[in-house]
């Protein structure tokens, strides 16, 4: 018979050693939470970067529940709550960092603006794959660049987990949608409806005239970071175009946007997470994500080999080693 007392969790208790699966207390429902028995845990590069200590921007405490992304069942709602009750699926970008626990455990006690519904037309594992790509796509594009019809948007790296997100957002939106991408990678950025762009055979100016007759693109969202960010700069439309970055940190010139007269904003999808504030806004946009999924207006590309509690590590190592085939995720037993 089980301790409704404990829970099993995967504990991170020194940076650069191994994640520890143990039982841990199971934690309660305070005021303006909800007790979430987890049944997914998305996984994200950034958890790989906690377990290595490259992460300062993440202010993890440790001993440290990792596990940013999560779906599962309400157990029970704390005092003040209301919209939840125990039964519902629920999902959301809810811990992992700045001492918050994350979704590695049987069961998390979760910030109530935080969660939404979960799309009815996901699994479990599917819902637990979203809310991190989608949260920082639609803060992007349509919190700070107002993405609307008819606009042309430029999406660098098309295909990966932001990115395959931002297509679909700017195309539920009614933009005309480009991405970059490898040539390999075609067949996946156009099956999400956007005009693949082959980043290693093209040359900004060339798809900027190609695609813009060289007035630029209206938004251009980068999620790769670096020389790409730079590259956008370049993409952007003269007089009012708009470029925005989840990578945007580093040293960048920005002459090339000024000379577009073209503007800039930044993204960090961790900030209510690590401030405390705004918390409902990710509760929010959560709430878009269930309407257009259940709207089969976004999916997500998740990788099949289904994890464990027990074998987190390897889902760490196959994003280490990029053999992942979309997002992973680890199922909670």
């Amino acid at each position: 018979m089980s301790n409704p007392t404990t829970m099993q969790a995967v504990v991170l208790a020194a940076y650069n050693e191994p994640l520890v699966l143990r039982d841990v207390a199971r934690p309660v429902a305070g005021p303006g939470q909800v007790l979430v028995r987890v049944a997914a845990s998305g996984v994200n590069p950034l958890d790989t970067k906690i377990v290595a200590g490259k992460a300062d921007h993440a202010r993890t405490v440790l001993p440290a529940i990792l596990g940013i992304d999560m779906a599962g069942v309400v157990e029970a709602v704390g005092p003040g709550v209301e919209g939840f009750r125990p039964g519902d699926e629920v999902y959301g970008m809810t811990g992992g960092i700045a001492g918050v626990q994350g979704s590695l455990a049987q069961y998390a006690a979760v910030d109530a603006d935080l969660l939404a519904h979960k799309p009815r037309n996901m699994s479990m594992r599917e819902a637990a794959a979203l809310p991190l790509v989608f949260i920082t796509a639609w803060e992007g594009l349509v919190d700070r660049a107002k993405v609307g019809a008819g606009m042309k948007v430029l999406v660098h790296g098309g295909a990966g987990g932001v990115g395959h997100i931002a297509v679909q957002i700017a195309r539920a939106f009614g933009a005309d949608v480009y991405a970059t991408g490898s040539a390999s990678q075609r067949e996946t950025i156009e099956g999400y409806g956007a005009t693949a762009i082959d980043y290693r055979t093209r040359t900004v100016d060339d798809y900027v005239a190609q695609y813009t007759d060289g007035a630029g693109f209206d938004i251009v969202f980068d999620t790769v970071g670096g020389a790409t960010l730079d590259a956008s700069f370049r993409a952007a439309r003269l007089y009012g175009g708009h470029v925005v970055s989840a990578l945007g940190w580093g040293t960048h010139a920005l002459a090339p946007l000024s000379f577009r007269a073209a503007t800039y904003s930044g993204v960090f999808t961790l900030l209510p997470l690590i401030s405390g504030k705004r918390r409902a806004a990710h509760g929010a946009i959560m709430r878009e994500a269930t309407r257009l999924v259940e709207a089969g207006k976004v999916n997500i590309r998740i990788d099949p080999t289904e994890y464990t509690l027990a074998n987190v590590a390897d889902a760490h190592r196959a994003i280490a080693d990029g053999t992942a085939a979309g997002k992973l995720v680890v199922s909670v037993a």
